[in-house]
């Protein structure tokens, strides 16, 4: 974890549940829609995400928090299975792409064991343009993801990744520049 400003939540407040059923639906709807009406899938995502650019595409079981802290930008692909738990924003720039089975979390909880469940806080993720994220990797919260990198499948992303290299393994590592 890094030391950028964490924000902090209280759980099972009436305001923060009406806003995750909200984003359920949207989502419930999406995963449910017919694959090849492109029109509506991209209505439902524009309705669920904060800010989206043109040519976006994200395939079914597709999962978040709340949706409106998710900005993408233009030419966006996320694989089978994405999951961004977005009780902080999360911002992808253009030209990104996200293989399957693939996490963002920008959630997290005390390590104290005491009122763990009742409360957590959030670190927003900023990921840049031209980047791709293999499959099943995992970027936890505070982490930027600078332009032009690769995150090699398999990875936990648990540090910034400065642009232009390639990072993998758990905890991610730099193992080239590009």
């Amino acid at each position: 974890m890094n030391d950028k400003e964490k924000i902090y939540y209280a759980r099972g407040t009436e305001e923060l549940r009406m806003k995750n059923i909200r984003a359920h639906k949207l989502v419930q709807d999406f995963n449910h829609s017919a694959i090849e009406d492109f029109t509506k899938r991209a209505e439902i995502i524009k309705d669920l995400f904060g800010s989206v650019g043109v040519n976006l595409s994200i395939e079914h079981n597709f999962h978040c928090d709340l949706g409106y802290n998710i900005h993408v930008g233009d030419h966006f692909y996320a694989g089978y299975n994405c999951t961004i738990l977005d009780m902080e924003e999360v911002r992808i720039g253009h030209n990104c792409m996200i293989g399957p089975n693939v996490g963002i979390y920008t959630a997290g909880h005390s390590i104290e064991p005491k009122d763990r469940n009742k409360s957590g806080y959030a670190i927003p993720i900023k990921i840049g343009i031209d980047v791709w994220i293999g499959g099943s990797c995992v970027i936890l919260p505070g982490v930027n993801i600078g332009d032009n990198s690769i995150v090699a499948a398999g990875s936990v992303v648990t540090k910034d990744v400065p642009a232009n290299t390639i990072v993998a393994g758990n905890p991610a590592k730099i193992i080239k520049n590009i």
